[in-house]
Parts: structure tokens; sequence; C-alpha cells
């Protein structure tokens, strides 16, 4: 396993008439598959730093009648002595809202926990709504808090009735600190990693200022689930009514990326995921597509300073995956070229503007994470610094992916929100790591670093 580490980052400037690359794309049932180079003509005699974005969409596919794939859902929530109040209530609610987005065909269960775990409905076919109802009223709030136990129980529950063709999830609620069972980050993260491997994604939400944000994003990522932070109660309301719809729209599951690097160029990490690299081999692993979203892989390479000049093979991607409409495996493949060249000014014109900005956005990821590294150790100076660092890597991404080059593709409109976006957070950040302020801050950034780390869908 490799794992990521901060890197600095420098965007070429584009000369006034630019190389225009397009990328083939590849297609096989529902998945598009497009490799791309952010700089794809490549100085022969310099070793140099490269990136190869591996870019993934869904497409709609061709049926008579519009239909959504089934359910398997077990919703997991806190009911420890700390949800007494406005935020039982909320989340009580929110399960009853839960309902009214599934049907008669999707499974449910429905788990609370606090120092031990209570299955309230087993997983069962959604068919009477007003006694799940009846039920999610009776949970009161008490005890103490056994995360751990709870997921482990959703978990089994979805088992139950796993199916290739079902969206087949977990969604955790807490507002506290697992405190009962095992308890730290890394168990969790490898729960999360364990129901991941069984085709099960986990989405954590975190609701208030007293839960542990490194259990809850680690739990999500190991998974490739969401994660998210809800202030208020409404805020717990309003992220269950979002997960539903991002569950209801999958079209693609358990997606596996393996991505062979050609010699001359080594593969360093990858920006923002967990990946196995293993010699020239790149292995991601990815839960879910869904219809409205693409979805991306950002590689770092090294090149070896000793190119010959001319056409040159980067690197081949195979991408398989679930269709969850037939339950059957699928797989497409894409490759990305390059070319050498003796003249560097050639080389910085042909910037990808669009892979550039997403790169940009990935570092600027990493790079929150470095900050609360440093806030944590009690360095708000370094910390700060970093993340203004950040802010101005990512504005001056922005300035060089809007300023097109006649006859030269701009960056996409997602890539130009996100830099926008994130450079406005890190912003905020940087205005909040001192006292009271940085609690709620670091969760806000423990968020972001899923929603833009990982393309989740908020």
């Amino acid at each position: 396993m490799t794992r990521n580490r901060p890197a600095a980052f420098t965007l070429c400037a584009a000369a006034a008439v630019a190389a225009v690359w397009f990328a083939p794309v590849a297609m096989a049932g529902k998945l598009a598959v497009e490799a791309e180079l952010g700089q794809p003509v490549i100085e022969a005699k310099r070793g140099q730093t490269i990136y190869l974005r591996l870019n993934l969409k869904a497409l709609a596919a061709e049926r008579a009648e519009a239909r959504r794939a089934p359910v398997n859902v077990a919703l997991v929530l806190d009911k420890s002595g700390s949800m007494q109040g406005d935020r039982i209530a909320a989340a009580r609610e929110a399960a009853r809202l839960a309902l009214e987005r599934l049907s008669a065909e999707d499974w449910v269960s429905v788990v609370t926990f606090n120092h031990a775990v209570d299955v309230v409905l087993p997983s069962q076919h959604l068919r009477d709504q007003s006694d799940v109802r009846r039920r999610i009223d009776s949970i009161m709030a008490g005890g103490t808090t056994a995360i751990h136990a709870g997921v482990s129980e959703g978990g089994r529950q979805v088992s139950e009735h796993f199916d290739g063709k079902r969206v087949n999830r977990v969604i955790l609620m807490s507002d506290g600190q697992a405190n009962v069972g095992p308890s730290s980050p890394k168990e969790l993260a490898e729960l999360g990693r364990r129901l991941a491997s069984k085709g099960i994604t986990v989405t954590t939400i975190g609701l208030g200022l007293d839960y542990n944000e490194d259990l809850m994003a680690r739990l999500a990522s190991a998974s490739d689930g969401n994660h998210a932070f809800a202030k208020t109660p409404a805020d717990l309301v309003r992220f269950f009514n979002l997960e539903f719809g991002d569950a209801l729209s999958i079209t693609a599951q358990e997606i596996e990326i393996e991505i062979d690097i050609e010699t001359g160029f080594k593969p360093k990490r990858v920006l923002s995921r967990e990946a196995d690299i293993s010699g020239q081999t790149v292995k991601v692993k990815l839960n879910a597509m869904q219809l409205d979203n693409e979805r991306y892989v950002v590689v770092e390479l090294e090149t070896d300073g000793q190119l010959p000049v001319g056409p040159r093979r980067v690197g081949q991607a195979k991408v398989g995956y679930i269709d969850i409409d037939t339950g059957a495996k699928t797989e497409v493949r894409a490759t990305v070229d390059g070319r050498i060249t003796d003249q560097p000014q050639e080389a910085a014109a042909s910037l990808n503007k669009t892979v550039s900005a997403q790169v940009a956005t990935q570092i600027a990821v990493e790079e929150t994470r470095r900050a609360i590294d440093l806030r944590d150790k009690g360095d708000v100076t370094g910390a700060k610094g970093v993340l203004d660092n950040a802010s101005r890597l990512v504005g001056a991404a922005r300035v060089a992916a809007e300023a097109a080059a006649p006859g030269s593709p701009g960056a996409t409109r997602k890539a130009l929100s996100d830099l926008e976006k994130l450079e406005s957070k890190t912003k905020e950040a940087s205005d909040n790591l001192e006292g009271g302020k940085w609690e709620a801050q670091r969760k806000s950034l423990k968020h972001d670093q899923n929603t833009y780390g990982a393309q989740q869908k908020y």
C-alpha cells in the first residue's frame, strides 16, 4: 500500500497557441472511461512530475421506461444519552423521510445502538410502512456509544439480502465518540474495508460538534461512501434526503480500476485515495457510480529524463464493474498516450486545463489534511501557512484554467467550480484555526475532503 504524501505542484503557463489533445473515450455498458495527461507533451531530457487522470462517467441505460435499482439498506442510528431531545427526534424524522423514498421492492432494516445493539427492524421488504414507523417512533435515547457493533450489525442485515443488482448500503448517524468496543479510526476503517470487500458501502453522518470526525470519515472513505457533517438536527434530515437521492441513482458498482504504467514513467502515488501500487501497476477500488456524477482518479508519475522524442504510450487502464441493471460483470479499457519533445515551450503549451484544474483540486485536498495534522500538534502558524498556500494554489490554478488560448479548450465548468469553492473554503479554514472555531472547522474540512477528494455527491 502506498500512502499519499504532500507534494508541490506548479502550473505551467500555456503558450498563446496551445497544442490541443483529445483523449479517446472508451465505453462499455454504462461507464465511459477517459484517460488523459495533465501535460500530454513531455520534455525528453528532464526528469519531472506529470499526472495521469482517469475519468469515469455513468451513462443512462437504454430501456423502454425509466426505473431504478432496488435498495438494500440498513439505517444505523445512535441512541446514546447525548442524543436526547432534538437530536433523537431529528434522527427519527430522518428515518421516516427515508422510508418515503423507498418502495415495497426495497429491503430495509433499522438498527440502533448505545452500549448495546438493538435490531428495531430486521431486514425485510418495506410493505407495511405504518408498522416500521411505529417502531422508529419508539426509539428513545440513553446509554453509551458502541459504533463498531452497530455498524457491524447493519452490515450483517444488508448481507442477508445482498444482491449485485441492488444498492447495498449502511447509513450511520451518530453524534458522539465511540467508547464501547473497537473505537479507533484505524479499527473502524478496517470495518469499512471489510464491508466494501462484500460490496457494501457505509455512509456516515456526524451530528453536532462532539462526534469523532476522524473515525466517521475514515469509516466512510474506506468503503467509498459519503461522509457529512450535520451541524444541526435540521441538517441531519437534509443529508438523509440527499443520501437516498444518491442511492437511488446508482447505475454501476463494485468498480475495480487497474492502470498499467509503461517503462520510463514511475507511479508514485494516487492523490486523495487509497490505492495499491505494485511496480508499474496501480489498483484503485470505487464502490459505485451515479447517473449524474463523474468521478476521477489522479496518478502522480515521475519521468526518468531519458525518453526518446516522438509519440509515446504512457499507460493503459482496465475498469471492471457490475452493471446494476443486469448484475453482469462488465469491463472497459482505455489507453493514454503522449508525445515526447525536446522543446520545453511545446511541452508547456500542451497543458490540459481540466486535468490540471483537477490535479490542483486534489493537491489542495491533501494539503488540508496536512494542515489538520499540524493544527492537531498545536502548530497554528504552520497550519495557517499550509492553508494559505493551498488557497493560492487553487486560485492560480483557477486563473490558468480560465485563460484558454484561442482554439484551445478551457476547463470544464465543474472543474472550475470546484477550484472556486476550494479557494473560498481554504481561506475560511485559515481564519478559523483558533479557539472554539476550530472544532467546527475541522469537521467541515473532513467533510470537504470526502466531497472533493473522492468526488462524492455532497
